[in-house]
Order: C-alpha cells, then structure tokens, then sequence
C-alpha cells in the first residue's frame, strides 16, 4: 500500500499542513513538532515525490484561500469578489471554503489550503483587517437617537463571534453614552430566520421598542418580515436598521438604513495582505483600518411620539 502524507500525519499527531511544511521546508514549525515529523517519516519509510515536491515549491506562492462563514449570506460574495479580482490581478489563483460557523470546519479549510499550496501565513507573520465597529454602530444608535427613539432594542448574532461580540458591546457603549437603558437584545443567528423570530417577538412586547438596531442586514430583512407579519408598519411604528451595506439592503422595501463596512474594498485588502507576505523575505504582519459608514434608507424613521407630534404642529398650522 502507498503511503501518503495523512499517513505521515496521523503517526505523529500532527495536522497535514504540518507535515508538509516539514518536508517542503514552508511555514513555521516548531523544533519538537519537526522531530515528530522526521521520525514519523523515518520510521514508516516515507518517500515524498520528487516531482510532486518540486512542482508544490515552484508553485506555493501562487494560490491565495479565502476562507468565510457563511457562503449564503451575501455579505460574504462582495468581498470574495474584490479578492479573487485583486488575486488575479497579483497573478494569483484564489481558492474558497464555506465553514458555515463551524470552528471544526475552519480548521479543516485550512488544512486543506495548506495541502493545495495556498499560501498561509503563520500567527506570527499574520496581518489584522480591523473594521471599526464601533464608530458603525455608534453612528446608527445616534442616528435612531437624532429622530426621538429611547427604547432601541438590538437582535443579536452568535455568541463566540469576534465581530458580533463587538457590535454587541459597541452597541451598549453607545446607549451608555447617551444615557439610555439597553436592551431589549434579542438572539439571533446571523441568519433571516432568527431576524424574524426576533421580528415577532418585538411586536409582542410592552412596551415595544421604537426600533431594533440588526447585526447585520440579512437579519433586519427578517425583523421587518417578522413585525409586518404582526402588523407592525415599518418605519411608523418601528424603525429597523441592518449592518453590512448588502445588495440586499437597498432591494429590500423599505429599504434598509445600514452601515457601509466596504466589502469589496475588504477582499482587495486582504489579497494585498498575503501577497505582501508571500512574496518579502522578512514578512511582517500590518494591521489595516477599514471604516463605516452610516448610509440613510427609508427603513428608520420618527418615533411614533415624535411623528404624532410633528403631525399635530403641522394641523394647527393648516387650522
């Protein structure tokens, strides 16, 4: 029987990234870690090929992986398409994974981009995207704020997410700020059924919220999907913003109030990323600024007091 690299692997209780950065000389890899490898690789008579091995030198450069949650949320597509046409333009081939949430499913994404040479940076040479979260959820709340919403609800995303820890926490700092109670905050999943969930239990409430700050915009389609339903008018009765500046948020009706986050300008950065640091001799990770942007749809509106308000000065007037 053949013996492969997974055999390799398992001996020595090692990932089979790891075992082919041992052979071909790649990555970082720790000095009792390589001894495990080489002995494994000695005590089962493995033979790497040749032919194999020269082609993955002369070609591990060239592919670069993007890896992402959740392929359906469309998010995600914007910002593969700025990679994948930055990657192009670098001479790169791009490759794709899809861990639907999944911390197993990353790891074996990577697993997999390291056995088809993509190129991987170690933790110590890896650079940060860091999007301002904070400013973006700031602006919404002040926005909501700026039109007389008090009681501003927020449906949340999955717990253990970096990012939807957050704008969970920036979302809380901002209401502090601005002397405000949190809450209600409701579960979410990222997803348009747990936003329409979130939708029909806000109805329910007394008293109601005036508005409901989504995670993101593939959520607040479901949170006005879920308040319609309850006959609840949007944004009469309750103002809805989302978090992304999807396609999905200007196609919606109303369209979605949102925060531009610049998804394109995301995967070209991160492109540029790995390719500076596959193709320096002294890679050093950086760490990017990404901005937000509040942009304006017609999903948030007065407060229900604010507008009965405006509605009775303008009557007078006309009286």
């Amino acid at each position: 029987m053949t013996l492969t690299i997974r055999d390799v692997a398992k001996a020595a209780g090692v990932s089979t990234a790891t075992v082919s950065n041992v052979l071909n000389k790649t990555g970082k890899v720790g000095r009792k870690t390589h001894s495990l490898v080489v002995s494994a690789v000695k005590r089962l008579g493995y033979v790497p090929d040749a032919h194999a091995r020269n082609l993955a030198s002369r070609d591990r450069h060239r592919t670069l992986g993007i890896i992402v949650s959740d392929i359906e949320n469309p998010f995600f597509p914007e910002v593969i398409k700025g990679f994948e046409l930055r990657a192009q333009q670098l001479g790169y081939d791009a490759i794709l994974s899809d861990t639907n949430y999944d911390p197993r499913r990353t790891r074996r994404a990577a697993e997999r981009m390291m056995e088809h040479k993509a190129r991987a940076p170690t933790r110590a040479y890896m650079s940060n995207l860091r999007i301002d979260y904070a400013a973006g959820v700031d602006q919404i709340v002040r926005h909501l704020y700026d039109l007389g919403h008090r009681r501003i609800a927020f449906v949340a995303g999955r717990e253990g997410l970096k990012s939807n820890v957050a704008r969970l926490e920036a979302y809380e700092d901002s209401m502090r700020l601005l002397g405000l109670q949190s809450g209600p905050i409701l579960p979410g999943d990222l997803r348009f059924e747990g936003g329409m969930s979130a939708g029909l239990a806000v109805a329910k409430l007394s008293p109601r919220p005036t508005a409901v700050i989504a995670i993101n915009d593939l959520t607040a389609v479901g949170v006005i999907k879920g308040l319609m339903s309850a006959g609840c008018r949007v944004p009469q009765d309750v103002s809805v913003t989302g978090f992304d500046k999807t396609r999905l948020a200007e196609y919606s009706n109303p369209s979605i109030t949102t925060v531009d986050i610049h998804r394109e300008t995301l995967g070209r950065i991160a492109a540029d990323a790995l390719h500076e640091l596959s193709s320096s001799a002294t890679p050093n990770g950086k760490e990017y600024q990404i901005g937000a942007e509040l942009i304006l749809g017609e999903s948030s509106g007065p407060a229900p007091n604010v507008s009965a308000l405006i509605h009775s000065s303008t009557t007078s007037v006309l009286a």
